[in-house]
């Protein structure tokens, strides 16, 4: 019985819809994890692990901790990538998933600072670098193994997924907090709320674990590691010598919209709920990011495929402009403490980013070839972290000054210079949409 085109699609688009929905669901729990740290850093981690400082210099230093976890993704990214092209995308998805699982659970039953003075923080900081080592290797291939199953025409789009997976796993760690605090006093979620979305991550980790053990290594790497042979391979290396233009591209497009995104999701809760207005606003800011994390997690999968058809540059220019000139509007919004100019502010933020966020990850892809790939992406997109994310939330603090008399225009200027970073970048980047994966400098 000949077999129809359209039962051919079917059979063809099975394995993609498998692994894409394994890159989901196991980015979903990494970034509920890391993201659930940046939420309580905002609100509870000040008072509980450094309570002898006032209480904006207890946020600083919760946000110093919270910053260490993006240094350690560089170094997730490196160990991850080298053998990521090395052994295999899957397999390391699967490590950096079950550590991550470990450092969140940890961290719900950590004694406080009450209980055990100094070591309260230090044990804190420990669990955080193990979540930044662990999330510096799951984007990479995460993102690696949707693009590399999927074909040509269509990969932003299904490379996009996992990046809704970030968006779904802020939505989950946002939606628990928001929860809580709906039906928790704020004595109780300090007392002990706050641990129960850390310790409700081992169940999303065994989920996801059971998921990614289920699905097939990408056929892109297992060409080029039989191409490779028994030729000495140093990943690392290779992507130094033989790519470093386009690790500082990468980097580039990182800033704009790694600083705007905890801009909108992390600097947000702090400003209403420190400088404008109060803790009992808490629930507010937390129903906006609740709506804008779900309004992202389904506008991500339709830009990346709008990239498909217009190009990833032209949907990064935009976003990363755009950017740039809502911060000069957001904090008045968010300081209005009205929760539908609340939730503008956020839902607008959180569209621009998704401009550059949704088409990051077939463009990073793309950039680099088949052997160094998870590499050379890993260590582009987690060495900006460094300078963006991980710094963002103390500089938009320092920039802020007084509680009283707080400086929103220094944080409106910040995002810009860091947009046009960005916009320098993408425009010295070559269009990548529809290129092949099958490239690669080291076996030419």
């Amino acid at each position: 019985m000949p077999t129809t085109a359209a039962a051919r699609a079917g059979t063809d688009r099975a394995p993609i819809v498998k692994v894409v929905f394994a890159s989901l669901v196991g980015t979903a729990v990494e970034w509920y994890d890391f993201f659930l740290y940046g939420s309580a850093a905002a609100l509870v981690f000040g008072a509980l692990f450094f309570p002898s400082s006032d209480p904006v210099t207890g946020t600083l230093l919760s946000f110093g901790t919270y910053a260490l976890g993006f240094v350690a993704r560089p170094l997730g990214g490196i160990v991850f990538g080298h053998f990521g092209d090395r052994v295999g995308r899957k397999k390391m998805l699967v490590v950096s998933l079950f550590v991550m699982g470990l450092a969140t659970v940890a961290i719900g039953l950590l004694p406080t600072y009450a209980s055990i003075g100094v070591a309260a923080p230090i044990l804190l900081l420990a669990c955080r670098l193990a979540q930044g080592f662990a999330v510096g290797g799951e984007w990479g291939g995460a993102v690696l193994m949707a693009a590399e199953h999927g074909d040509d025409a269509r990969r932003g789009f299904w490379s996009s997924w996992p990046q809704a997976g970030v968006a779904l796993g802020n939505l989950l760690a946002t939606g628990i907090l928001w929860l809580l605090a709906l039906v928790q006093s704020d004595e109780a979620f300090k007392a002990w709320g706050w641990r129960v979305p850390f310790l409700l991550s081992a169940v999303l980790v065994l989920v996801g674990l059971w998921v990614r053990l289920s699905i097939e290594e990408s056929p892109v790497f297992q060409q080029a590691r039989a191409k490779l042979g028994d030729r000495t391979h140093q990943p690392l290396l290779e992507v130094i010598r033989r790519y470093p233009r386009e690790v500082l591209i990468a980097m580039g497009m990182r800033l704009a919209e790694n600083i705007g995104y905890y801009l909108v999701t992390v600097i947000s809760i702090t400003y209403l709920t420190t400088y404008a207005g109060s803790a009992a606003d808490k629930s507010m800011i937390l129903s906006a990011l609740l709506i804008g994390s779900g309004v992202q997690f389904f506008v991500i999968p339709l830009v990346g495929a709008l990239s498909d058809r217009v190009g990833r540059r032209p949907l990064y220019l935009i976003g990363a402009a755009g950017l740039a000139v809502w911060m000069y509007v957001f904090f008045d919004l968010i300081g209005s403490r009205d929760s539908g100019k609340i939730a503008i502010a956020v839902v607008v933020g959180l569209l621009l980013h998704t401009l550059m966020y949704a088409p990051q990850a077939a463009f990073f892809s793309e950039l680099f070839g088949t052997s160094v790939r998870y590499t050379g992406a890993s260590v582009g997109y987690q060495l900006a972290s460094i300078l963006a994310g991980a710094l963002a939330p103390i500089i938009a603090l320092k920039l802020l000054g007084d509680v009283g008399q707080p400086n929103t225009t220094a944080v409106a200027v910040y995002m810009t210079v860091a947009s046009v970073l960005t916009i320098v970048a993408v425009l010295a980047a070559r269009e990548t949409a529809r290129s092949s994966l099958n490239h690669d400098r080291t076996l030419d």
